[in-house]
């Protein structure tokens, strides 16, 4: 359940929780080629795993909050669909833990 706000993905956090799945959750830390942000950006919100997305300033220009079944599925998403998009130039992922 996702709404769109000034094109930015807002994840509901109850709707895991209503499907009673555990997910394994990362964040990516996104460095894009000058001038494509933009476009990278459009082609990133159609990937179903990625649950939020926002815009930065500083070393890298987005992060995405990625959701998958396992943290191997997460790496997948980053390598085989974040990665291979024509104007990223690299990924930082980070894992959540639990304390």
């Amino acid at each position: 359940m996702f709404r769109h706000v000034r094109d930015t993905l807002i994840y509901d956090p109850h709707f895991r929780e209503l499907e009673g799945c555990l997910t394994a959750i990362g964040f990516v830390l996104i460095d894009i080629e000058p001038t494509r942000e933009k476009e990278v950006y459009a082609k990133l919100m159609k990937i179903g795993q990625i649950v939020e997305l926002y815009p930065l300033f500083g070393e890298y220009d987005l992060i995405a909050k990625v959701e998958a079944d396992s943290y191997d599925a997460i790496g997948a998403v980053v390598i085989s669909k974040i990665r291979s998009i024509e104007g990223v130039k690299a990924t930082k992922t980070l894992a959540r833990v639990a304390f």
